[in-house]
């Protein structure tokens, strides 16, 4: 999977772009504010979900554009190139965006996530391990989500029938045969869900570590979770739908399920000290979580026949000399066509020669002599003219 070409029309600094990327690694430097991580969130846009910075949809337009904005991508794909678009309607409202597959409305989100993956590292991620559990929820969302497509169905209507039974609750509105069938919606999605991360948990924690970087085992803290594991699921759908009855009168109080798939936490440790993520220091947490997204790009790969857009945003900042380094092999190693941003291009000398280097300014990407046109970055992704 290739991302050929990308255009942007008045979202964030951009007020258009049109983008065709040279090469499997671009590096992308400029001071702060040029316009680098909006490049990254973007791209991260064209897959399910609200993108790399979790933003709401108004506030991804233009200040000072027409109010609406768009993000297109070509991709090359083992089906044949994919147009994938998303962005707000022209007469539509600011507040909804829409998608479209190969010029078409999708049938649902997991048509394109069939089709396209990619995982991505942010800035506010190095918090991931002392904020709430809702944080550490979505990235592990992400991971399953770029695996199993489906997952995003089930999260969607699990989160749809919560959110009518919370309506109910603080309504007083008390119907057991509504309440019931909402309840027996939750239990069922929940459980399918919990069946998910459970899966990408075991699987992620048999994929091979990656040189220079410590291995993090994952697991999750979920009363759901603990059942599945040991109980078939229908059973586990039937005590998590009585408890959900006998809690209705403890949740119109405090104004939410306080049992579900909702309040799962997902940990990590170092899988050869014992040490919990939350309690490392913070390059060592950088590191763990640098060796996460690089091991689910490589289990993605192996899985799915092709390796998703690694999007990594400022990824060297609390990574000492040598594990930088390790970043580096990494993406030259790994079959997935990577970007990667920082303030500074001297950061990205050594990928000179492998990696195409643009220095962002001013809503344009330009290239950087230091970083010449040899035959591997000269050669241009499948599919690109």
């Amino acid at each position: 999977m290739r991302l050929i070409r990308l255009s942007l029309t008045d979202f964030r600094s951009y007020p258009a772009l049109t983008w065709r990327p040279a090469a499997q690694i671009s590096a992308l430097f400029g001071p702060n504010g040029s316009g680098k991580t909006n490049l990254l969130e973007a791209i991260s846009l064209l897959v399910p979900g609200r993108g790399l910075r979790n933003a709401r949809i108004g506030d991804l337009s233009r200040h000072g554009g027409g109010g609406g904005w768009a993000v297109a991508g070509r991709f090359a794909t083992a089906d044949g190139e994919a147009d994938i678009g998303t962005g707000t309607l022209p007469e539509g409202p600011a507040d909804r965006r829409v998608f479209r597959l190969d010029g078409t409305a999708p049938r649902n989100q997991g048509e394109i996530a069939s089709r396209i993956a990619a995982v991505w590292l942010a800035p506010q991620m190095d918090r991931l391990f002392q904020e709430s559990t809702s944080g550490r929820r979505r990235f592990l969302d992400r991971l399953v989500w770029a695996l199993e497509p489906g997952h995003a169905r089930e999260i969607a209507a699990y989160d749809n029938a919560m959110a009518q039974r919370n309506r109910l609750l603080a309504e007083g509105r008390l119907d057991a045969a509504w309440l019931g069938g909402l309840e027996d919606a939750m239990a069922r999605h929940a459980v399918a869900a919990t069946a998910a991360r459970l899966a990408l948990v075991a699987r992620m924690n048999g994929v091979a570590a990656i040189p220079g970087f410590p291995v993090a085992c994952m697991s999750l803290t979920c009363p759901i979770a603990d059942r599945v594991s040991y109980t078939p699921a229908v059973a586990v759908e039937d005590w998590l739908r009585d408890s959900l009855a006998s809690a209705r009168t403890r949740d119109a109080a405090a104004g939410s399920a306080t049992i579900g798939a909702h309040r799962t936490d997902m940990l990590l440790s170092d899988a050869t000290t014992g040490v919990s993520a939350a309690l490392a220091s913070t390059g060592e947490q950088k590191a763990l979580l640098v060796g996460v997204i690089l091991r689910h790009a490589a289990l993605i790969a192996e899985a799915r026949g092709f390796a998703p857009m690694l999007l990594l945003d400022e990824p060297a900042v609390h990574l000492d000399p040598d594990r930088r380094a390790a970043l580096f092999a990494a993406m030259v190693t790994l079959p997935a066509q990577t970007l990667i941003t920082g303030t500074d291009a001297d950061t990205f000398l050594p990928l000179a020669g492998v990696a195409e280097g643009l220095r962002v300014h001013g809503g344009k990407l330009l290239p950087d002599r230091r970083f010449p046109q040899t035959e591997s970055t000269r050669t241009p992704v499948p599919g690109m003219l």
